[in-house]
């Protein structure tokens, strides 16, 4: 068999809560293979193993390096704390491995631009893994929004991701509980999503101006608990709102709003139903004569997918993997999205730190 047609075999540092969803979608996709993983520890890592009913011949090994240095390696899933990202990244680029990175890309734009120059360097494929943007309903939506006859010119993008985590948590959790490491919190988290819709909204365009809201909460240690932010284009006129709290019961709210129609649904980060998910659509809604009801009704959009989205991220991957393989470059526009995303990230980050003022970009 060609070794392009091999699946990529991956290798996992970091055996984190959020590692299981990635590692099973490795286990179930026949382009990938799991050859490896570590954690902070060899027990740990046989931990993981176990609970997530490993084959036998995944690797439990003793440290990082040991999965970074394997040459059976192709690629690393890299889930380890966010403070940690340059560095793994960039020795996963040195070796000339293929990364998948966990978001948010790294604690700012510098650190992230050391990841994507040594990726760049080495010729391997950098993606982050926010998973949303593989899934078939986002093709859907965006072929909506799309059609000028349909939604038309864009005028406002809400989202809202909250998820509630007792406070006593940031106080005394490692690393989530030093600033240092996750300062970012739950703009890092969950904002990261907020803000790469809008962004996916307007094409990937970046906005003319960001603006932190003053709603924010923070932890006694100075992790963000909470915060809002508006993203404006100048161009026209559109406004992102943005709003992420570990403060709320669990939220996953997209609106896009534009002058002929609207979408909403409420689990855009990740569907109710894992091989199905669905939107509502709105078209030239208006109210009936003397104001006693609407036109219309939202109609339902189904989008029905056969593998789950975690699945569909690591074949996009796998694929992009086997065509550098093949002779063809990386694909630089998942790099492209993740640094756009980490600058409107820092911008909100900054407006922040100077008490809520705008910052242009």
């Amino acid at each position: 068999m060609a070794a392009e047609n091999c699946p990529v075999r991956f290798g996992i540092i970091g055996c984190s809560r959020l590692a299981k969803k990635v590692t099973r979608a490795i286990l179930l996709s026949p382009a990938t293979t799991l050859h490896a993983i570590s954690s902070a520890s060899p027990e740990e890592a046989k931990q993981f193993a176990v609970a997530n009913e490993l084959p036998e011949t995944v690797r439990i090994c003793s440290s990082h390096e040991e999965v970074v240095d394997d040459p059976d390696v192709d690629a690393v899933f890299v889930p380890v704390p966010v403070g940690q990202h340059s560095r793994w990244g960039v020795a996963v680029a040195e070796k000339k491995k293929h990364l998948l990175m966990e978001k948010p890309g790294a604690v700012d734009l510098g650190e992230l631009d050391k990841v994507l120059e040594a990726c760049e360097r080495n010729g391997v494929q950098f993606m982050d893994a926010t998973m949303w943007l593989h899934h078939p309903r986002t093709a859907k939506m965006k072929e909506l929004i799309s059609d000028p006859k349909l939604v038309g010119n864009i005028g406002l993008i809400q989202t809202t991701s909250t998820a509630f985590i007792p406070r006593q948590f940031f106080e005394t959790a490692v690393p989530a509980g030093k600033p240092a490491m996750e300062t970012m919190g739950a703009l890092g988290e969950l904002g990261w999503y907020g803000i790469g819709a809008v962004l996916w909204a307007k094409d990937f365009h970046l906005p003319s101006s960001v603006t932190a809201l003053p709603d924010i909460t923070k932890s006694s240690t100075g992790v963000i608990l909470s915060c809002s932010a508006q993203l404006h284009y100048e161009q026209d006129n559109t406004v992102g709102i943005v709003h992420c709290s570990f403060l709320s019961h669990l939220t996953m709210e997209l609106e896009i709003v534009g002058v002929n129609g609207s979408l909403y649904l409420g689990d855009f980060i990740l569907p109710y139903k894992e091989q199905s998910a669905e939107f509502n659509f709105t078209w030239m809604a208006k109210f009936v004569e003397r104001d006693l009801g609407w036109n219309v009704k939202p109609e339902k959009v189904e989008v029905v997918n056969e593998v789950s989205q975690e699945v569909l991220m690591v074949e996009e991957f796998a694929r992009l993997v086997q065509g550098i393989k093949a002779g063809s470059p990386p694909d630089v526009k998942w790099a492209e999205i993740c640094r756009k995303t980490q600058l409107v990230l820092d911008s909100v980050m900054k407006s922040i730190e100077i008490g809520c003022t705008c910052v242009t970009l």
